[in-house]
């Protein structure tokens, strides 16, 4: 297997590993409040996430930033919160919420990279060059990211569509799981 497989694989394991399921309620999260019609916007919204993700991966990798593991171990499921507690505020996603949400998608990605970001700088080892890996890793993400988008979306079109639940209960549902997930997440994880 070549370098650029093997970090592809790694990226897509790790946005899509069930024991790191943190990562995966983020994505349903931002999924959440959108429909399948809204495919564009949620594209859009998880590659954002993943620019995020990949700027703090190749500043921690670099030594540019760090931060204490325990304080990032928190503030990922903060930001699963958040993002569920925004979904319920907001009825209906205007042009302007979902430009909003682009942004909190990156920055919530920063966090999420930095979440990360010890174990890959520990997978460069010596290389000497961190664009390829970092470059496929993120790849790999984003193709992780992409299939867990297809199935909340094909999940969310089964119950509108066959079960005949409305757009706004989904969203409170799902919304509302993620939230109490989170906030015990939060709760275990609480560094003080």
């Amino acid at each position: 297997m070549s370098q650029f497989q093997t970090y592809l694989q790694l990226g897509f394991e790790h946005i899509s590993d069930l024991k790191g399921y943190d990562h995966i309620l983020f994505i349903i999260a931002l999924c959440a409040v959108y429909r399948v019609e809204q495919w564009k916007n949620i594209l859009v919204l998880v590659t954002a996430f993943t620019v995020g993700h990949s700027i703090t991966l190749a500043l921690a990798a670099l030594n540019v930033v760090s931060f204490r593991p325990e304080i990032i171990e928190f503030l990922i499921p903060v930001t699963i919160f958040l993002t569920a507690v925004f979904n319920i505020l907001n009825r209906e996603p205007s042009e302007k919420k979902i430009r909003l949400n682009y942004f909190l998608a990156l920055g919530f990605g920063l966090i999420h990279g930095l979440g990360f970001s010890n174990f890959f700088r520990s997978l460069l080892g010596k290389e000497e060059s961190i664009v390829q890996p970092l470059l496929a890793f993120n790849i790999g993400v984003e193709l992780g990211q992409l299939i867990i988008v297809a199935i909340i979306l094909a999940i969310g079109y089964i119950v509108m569509n066959f079960l005949n639940a409305k757009q706004r209960e989904w969203n409170l549902v799902i919304s509302g799981a993620a939230a109490g997930i989170a906030f015990i997440l939060m709760t275990e994880t609480a560094f003080w």
